[in-house]
């Protein structure tokens, strides 16, 4: 049972470990090959490529088996390297994504990020207002009995909405989005999310779970894609079309960062708003029937939020 058990959990490492390092790894030295050999000049020259791939086959020490088993253990090594780069680059580039400590960032970033939020607040400022204006204007028409279009109000909640969900807080919409979730919770029911939601995760069903760390895994991958076009990037130097293999990347990452951040703070909510009464109960408050009371809120998010650090010298013991 235990040996089965081990041989699985062996697969899985092993079809991760291919999936996510070796194989996108490989991709990248074939392209850094292809690149070095064919340069600007030429392209897309194939017959070219093939016939120095075939060169390189043909040589001596890769007709033996032992030469052929090095050279199979250093694209391997090498591609999973490049796979290990690329996850460590995209958890700075999730960072750089999602933004939630842009202001201890170092000091030229930082004026960059500052600047990026500051402008981003006056443009959805600006839209919130114009939202909230067609939506006076349909509900003074509504009291004199007529029903506008809707068409202008949902446009103008889309222009809001590109922008960020709340009052932007950071300088990209993917982290705003997030930060989106902590202001709907504290404004709604005065729930702090980062004292409540590490105990309603150890509540959580196994579906609800899965669901939250599939979204949380598609946020990761999105980042790791734009850490790609970062390694693709320099390939421009020696073959331009790596720059449409970058560009791709880099948009392909914005997408999927945006999409998973959306589904992810999206999930984030729901599951606080439905367990969060569940896990008052269960810490011995009393919630009412009805809508969630915010006193209620209060109450839970001091309850659950950690004590602060006191001053003085610690005890010798």
């Amino acid at each position: 049972m235990v040996g089965s058990l081990l041989s699985e959990l062996g697969k899985k490492v092993a079809e991760r470990w291919l999936s996510l390092l070796v194989l996108p790894g490989a991709l990248y030295l074939a392209v850094v090959v292809a690149a070095r050999t064919l340069g600007h000049a030429d392209p897309f020259d194939v017959v070219h490529l093939t016939d120095r791939v075939t060169a390189w086959a043909g040589a001596p020490a890769a007709g033996t088996v032992g030469g052929q088993v090095v050279v199979l253990a250093a694209v391997l090594a090498g591609a999973a390297a490049v796979g290990v780069t690329a996850q460590a680059i995209g958890s700075l580039a999730e960072r750089l994504h999602l933004a939630p400590d842009w202001p201890a960032w170092p000091l030229g970033v930082r004026h960059v990020a500052h600047w990026r939020t500051t402008h981003r607040q006056r443009r959805w400022t600006a839209a919130a207002t114009a939202w909230h204006r067609r939506q006076q204007e349909a509900a003074r028409a509504l009291t004199r009995g007529v029903r506008t279009e809707p068409a202008e109000r949902h446009a103008a909640y889309g222009a809001m909405t590109r922008i960020s969900l709340e009052l932007p807080d950071r300088p990209t919409w993917s982290g705003d989005r997030i930060h989106a979730a902590h202001v709907r919770l504290e404004r709604d029911g005065h729930l702090d999310l980062a004292a409540v939601w590490p105990h309603i995760w150890l509540m959580l069903p196994d579906p609800a779970r899965a669901e939250i760390t599939i979204a949380r895994q598609d946020l990761s991958r999105g980042a790791v894609l734009s850490a790609w076009a970062l390694l693709y990037l320099p390939l421009t130097i020696w073959w331009w079309p790596a720059v449409v293999i970058t560009v791709v990347l880099i948009l392909a990452g914005r997408h999927r960062v945006r999409s998973a951040a959306d589904v992810y703070a999206t999930l984030l909510e729901a599951a606080t708003r439905l367990y969060a009464r569940e896990l008052a109960q269960n810490l011995g408050f009393e919630p009412p029937a009805g809508p969630f009371p915010r006193e209620l809120g209060d109450a839970l998010s001091r309850f659950l939020a950690p004590s602060p650090p006191q001053l003085g010298s610690p005890s010798v013991h």
